[in-house]
Formats: structure tokens, C-alpha cells, sequence
């Protein structure tokens, strides 16, 4: 068998592979290049991270509220497209930790340095510092794309804006600063192209339909401690954590039973309420929540028990998912 090699132009080209059936032969320039990555997403309590990372997921995985403190974990958020995936993750946000669960919430920012492709540095109109300068001079040492998003931008004028615009860009030189409104949506899908330009080229880390890489129990366990968030004040919602000892699920309906913790008896008299109606309305207000992130028919039980000075106690914290 003899061959004869000669140049073609690209239509020809095209026309002898499937003329001669070589379309079997892998070649690269009709590959569609895939990117994938992890975008970590760390700044100060309430500058509205969780809602950032709900806004591009298109779900609401992190619970929010206007308390400090409401995200306790790292929360992973997954967002596909035919030629990319983008591994978002929302973390507590930053504080000196007071206690043994600060301490484990503070070691999940730690860990998004580590593996971040892109960092995502969030701060709002007004605010000029980290809590911590060790984690701010990680952002301005980084060696990956860091992008500063400027939120809550509906809430000043364009002075304040320039303003704030010009401190941060002297303040991280290494970021590219977008202004935006994550509530609003403002700028929110400049920024997500932007993360998917910056992304390398990958497989996909995850399977193209998983949305996130927390169980049904965990989602739970964070609605519940959203209404005791919005519903209690001083500190219980930061004296509680949720376990859920039951998830039954069928086709029509999914029954909980959850078990709310707290540090003592004060506090359990606090949550369960006069003749039970504060646990009632936490029980309601989380089933009307469930029963849209489900789209099915929830049966909820919830009972309050006392575990004293849990936070600061290693084997519970990591039974609660802090120590891993």
C-alpha cells in the first residue's frame, strides 16, 4: 500500500475523513475544550457571600440571614454547562474565633486558600479591613486570579463608589475589583463570565447533574437553624445546632425528625416556648422552606435536648461535621 502525502485546505480536509471513513482518528481541533475549577469565596461576617453563591447556582443552598455567623460550614455549589464546570464555595465568614467551633468555621477559610483556582475576595460599600490580617495577607500574596467584589453598591452614591473603588485597588494591586449588587443582581453575571474565563482547562470534577456535595440532612439541618436565626435573638441561634435523625422519603412526602441541641436548660425553655409555640413556628416556618427545596409534602418533628458547652466540645463538633 502506498501513501501520498500533499497539502489540502481545511474543507477538503474535512470532506476526505469522512469520504475515506478516517472519522474514528481522534483529533484535537474537533475537541470542544472543557474548563473546570474550584472558586472559593471567603470575606468579612454578612457581606453577602451566600447570596452570591445562590445567585450563581440558581438555588438557595446557603441559608442567610442578617446575623453574623449564619454560615458555619463550607458549602460546595456546582454549576454546569456543556463546556465547564465551576465548583463554587461559600465559607464562614471571617472572625477571631472565640471558641473550639470558631476555630474549626476559621480552618474551613483556611482550606479554600488551598485549593482555589480563583478567590473571590467579598467585601461591601464601607468597610476598609479583615478581621484578620494573617488571611489578608494571604489575598494580597496570592499566586491564582483574585477577583474583589464590592457588593451592596445599591446602598451608596457614585462618590462613595470611586471612592471605595480606589482604596481597594490600593489596597489588594493583585485583584481585579468589580462592583456589584449580589441581592440585585448587578454586574453578578459579568463576574460569572469572568470566573469561567479564568478557569483551566479540565474534566469535570463532579457528575454533570450534582448540584452540590451535601446530603438532603444537611440542608435540612441548615433550614431549621435558619428560622431559629430569624426567630430567636442574643445567643441562641449561636448556642444551637441541628441534627437530623430522620429523613423517610417516598414519592409524596418526606417525614424529619430533628433534634435541636442547645448549651443549657435556660435555653431549651427559650426555644420550646409557652406551651411549645416558639418550636411550632420554627417547625412551620422550616416545612414551608422544605417543602419548596424538596418539591414534595414534608412531615416535620422537632425536639430540643441539652448537650452543655458543646462548641467547645472535640467529639461532638465532629459528629456536627466541624472536625474533618
Amino acid at each position: 500500500m502506498f501513501y501520498f502525502v500533499y497539502w489540502v485546505d481545511m474543507a477538503t480536509f474535512v470532506a476526505m475523513i469522512f469520504y475515506y471513513g478516517l472519522y474514528e482518528v481522534k483529533i484535537n481541533i474537533f475537541k470542544m475544550i472543557h474548563k473546570a475549577g474550584f472558586v472559593n469565596i471567603i470575606g468579612n461576617p454578612n457581606v453577602g457571600k451566600s447570596t452570591l453563591m445562590n445567585a450563581f447556582v440558581g438555588e438557595r443552598l446557603s441559608i442567610i440571614t442578617s446575623k453574623a455567623q449564619t454560615t458555619r460550614h463550607r458549602i460546595l455549589g456546582i454549576v454546569n454547562g456543556d463546556d465547564f464546570q465551576l465548583i463554587l464555595s461559600d465559607t464562614p465568614g471571617i472572625i477571631k474565633p472565640a471558641y473550639e467551633m470558631q476555630e474549626s468555621m476559621m480552618n474551613f477559610v483556611k482550606s479554600a486558600f488551598e485549593d482555589a483556582d480563583v478567590l473571590i475576595y467579598m467585601v461591601e460599600i464601607g468597610e476598609q479591613e479583615l478581621k484578620d490580617d494573617a488571611f489578608f495577607n494571604k489575598i494580597i500574596h496570592s499566586k491564582i486570579p483574585v477577583l474583589l467584589l464590592l457588593n451592596k453598591i445599591d446602598n451608596s452614591n457614585q462618590e462613595q463608589l470611586e471612592e471605595q473603588v480606589a482604596f481597594w485597588t490600593s489596597k489588594v494591586p493583585n485583584a481585579e475589583i468589580y462592583p456589584i449588587s449580589a441581592l440585585q443582581n448587578f454586574n453578578v453575571p459579568e463576574v460569572f463570565q469572568r470566573i469561567i474565563a479564568l478557569l483551566p482547562e479540565s474534566p469535570a470534577y463532579y457528575p454533570k447533574d450534582q448540584l452540590t456535595d451535601k446530603p438532603e440532612r444537611f440542608f435540612v439541618n441548615e433550614t431549621i437553624r435558619e428560622k431559629i436565626l430569624l426567630n430567636y435573638s442574643k445567643e441562641i441561634p449561636y448556642a444551637v445546632e441541628i441534627v437530623t435523625e430522620e429523613f423517610l422519603e417516598t414519592d409524596t412526602i418526606i417525614r424529619i425528625r430533628s433534634l435541636i441541641m442547645v448549651e443549657r436548660d435556660t435555653q431549651k425553655g427559650i426555644i420550646i416556648g409557652h406551651k411549645g409555640a416558639a418550636l411550632k413556628k420554627v417547625g412551620m416556618d422550616a416545612r414551608v422552606d422544605l417543602e419548596k427545596f424538596f418539591g414534595k409534602q414534608i412531615h416535620i418533628e422537632l425536639y430540643v435536648k441539652v448537650n452543655k458547652n458543646w462548641r467547645s466540645n472535640a467529639n461532638m463538633l465532629k459528629r456536627f461535621g466541624y472536625n474533618q
